[in-house]
């Protein structure tokens, strides 16, 4: 029998890629995406990704959806209290397992892993320790395709928003950046490969620029990246709107 499992979905590329492989691995039973959306303004979480373009995801993958809504600027406690809300209520309904996209990030993996067991789930890691730029070579030549919403201008200027991930795109990537991302330096959202029935048709909106005020209690944050360095909030966030056509 199979084990049942909910994958986290966040939109983006390394998901799509995990969530390809999971289909691909007779042992699970995918009961459901779940993804963390923004409660102010309805989109993905750190991704900036419009609810509607998310639904149209999980319709076109065939999968229910499960939407976490979180506030904005949710403290850690928030953020593990509904976490724990919605798995406790995915258990009863006989799920076992939690599916990431995660590659390389040990301490990212270690929290995730403690978050779970205390509920009594097990974590799924299909793209643990794979060479990203192995993984991102494959993921282009299965036939997905994935543009970049955001980007961490710690890393990347304002060109790269609004692109598509192609050899190009990795070309042009700074050495210091990963080619997946993975350190944070930017964000995707898939919109056709092997896992779609179709495309995701959009059209590409405003280019804005955020930057984050540092929370008053440190475990309170919402950005796009990794907010543990001393000088994470000196940087800001370019973020390109998606429109459902």
């Amino acid at each position: 029998m199979k084990k049942k499992a909910l994958f986290n979905w966040s939109s983006g590329k390394d998901a799509a890629f995990a969530l390809y492989k999971t289909l691909h691995n007779s042992e699970f039973e995918i009961s459901c995406l779940l993804t963390s959306v923004n409660q102010q303004n309805q989109r993905i979480s750190m991704h900036g990704v419009r609810v509607e373009l998310l639904e149209q995801q999980a319709e076109r993958i065939g999968l229910p959806l499960e939407i976490m809504q979180i506030p904005e600027m949710p403290t850690m406690e928030i953020y593990e209290n509904v976490m724990r809300e919605t798995l406790t209520k995915l258990k009863k309904q006989g799920v076992t397992h939690s599916i990431f996209g995660d590659i390389f990030l040990d301490d990212l993996r270690k929290y995730r892993e403690d978050i779970l067991t205390e509920i009594g789930f097990e974590g799924v890691f299909p793209l643990w320790k794979i060479p990203t730029k192995d993984l991102i070579q494959e993921f282009i030549r299965l036939g997905f395709k994935t543009i970049v919403v955001c980007v961490n201008e710690r890393f990347l200027d304002q060109s790269f928003v609004g692109r598509i991930i192609d050899q190009s795109f990795i070309n042009d990537l700074p050495k210091n950046v990963d080619v997946c991302g993975e350190n944070g330096e930017f964000h995707t959202f898939t919109f056709d490969g092997p896992i779609f029935s179709k495309s995701i048709d959009f059209e590409i909106g405003e280019v804005v620029y955020r930057k984050y005020e540092r929370p008053e209690k440190e475990d309170s944050s919402d950005t796009a990246s990794d907010t543990s360095a001393s000088d994470a909030f000196d940087f800001g966030f370019w973020y390109c709107d998606l429109v459902s056509i």
